[in-house]
């Protein structure tokens, strides 16, 4: 099962060939109406089904808990990042060309970091990091715009929004009312390029005609479009969980840890844009 995130969908959490069996690859048939377990010769496995070894279980199986502390590590270095961009690059009337340069800068920084790491064999958590540390530069001077010129409770509300989807969503996942299947893939898949497209096609209008291109980002269009985006990295977010949720079953390496904080982050920092400006839609602004 692949998951929509750029990250996850590339390469799911490991390699073929016997050392860590690809998630994103369908399990073959033994039989005819029967599945085999792809990863059972991975030494970390585990059965999903008894929770019981496979294989003598080596110490450096990732764990929940390792999938906890580097993503608490990735978002705090995005927090901590933002936070002092907000105070160091203030959005007045002033410097405001100044601080969006900067933001515009750091985003494209960022973006270059993840991309890195997106092609590589394994996971850098130097990387990973320095992808945080630029994304949260970003953050702190678009937050700090939208708390000037919107409203300095926009942010806060952002925020709250953005922590009620994340637990609504592995609430829902673990009580099994979100069921991650190929349907359901396929569904969210179709769904983020049609979006996606949509959004190119509206900046660009709106590069050159001016104003906000087809207004897909303004008025009644922009509310809908707002919510839209915060159900789809709601969808990308269970399907997060359900890699995860593969890799401690199946017995990942631990440095895959890494890599699951990575992509939750960007799912993440998707949900924190689309509801801050949903949020500022509403406001009026």
């Amino acid at each position: 099962m692949r998951s929509s995130n750029p990250v996850f969908s590339r390469r799911g959490f490991s390699r073929d060939n016997g050392a860590y069996a690809g998630f994103g690859t369908q399990q073959p048939q033994a039989q005819a109406g029967t599945a085999t377990n792809p990863y059972a010769t991975n030494p970390y496995a585990t059965d999903p089904a008894t929770g019981m070894p496979q294989a003598p279980v080596r110490g450096n199986a990732m764990t929940i808990d390792d999938v906890v502390s580097r993503t608490a590590m990735t978002l705090g270095t995005v927090v901590l990042t933002a936070a002092l961009s907000w105070i160091a690059l203030p959005v007045d009337p002033a410097n405001i060309n100044k601080s969006y340069g900067i933001a515009v800068v750091a985003a494209l920084i960022a973006f270059v970091f993840a991309m890195i790491q997106s092609f590589k064999a394994k996971p850098v958590p130097a990387l990973i990091l320095a992808y945080a540390a630029f994304e949260g530069v970003f953050l702190g001077v678009i937050s700090s715009a939208v708390s000037t010129y919107v409203g300095p409770g926009t942010v806060v509300q952002a925020v709250m929004g953005t922590m009620c989807v994340f637990a609504g969503v592995l609430i829902a996942y673990k009580m099994r009312w979100i069921r991650v299947n190929r349907r359901f893939v396929g569904f969210v898949m179709a769904a983020a390029m049609g979006f996606m497209l949509l959004m190119v096609v509206n900046m660009l209008f709106s590069i050159f005609a001016g104003g906000d291109g087809l207004g897909f980002r303004s008025g009644g269009l922009g509310i809908l479009f707002g919510v839209i985006g915060i159900l789809l990295g709601a969808a990308f977010l269970a399907m997060d969980f359900k890699m995860v949720e593969d890799g401690v079953a199946y017995g990942a390496p631990r440095e895959e840890s890494w890599l699951a904080a990575f992509g939750l982050t960007m799912t993440l920092v998707w949900i924190y844009m689309e509801m801050l400006r949903l949020i500022s839609i509403l406001k009026g602004d």
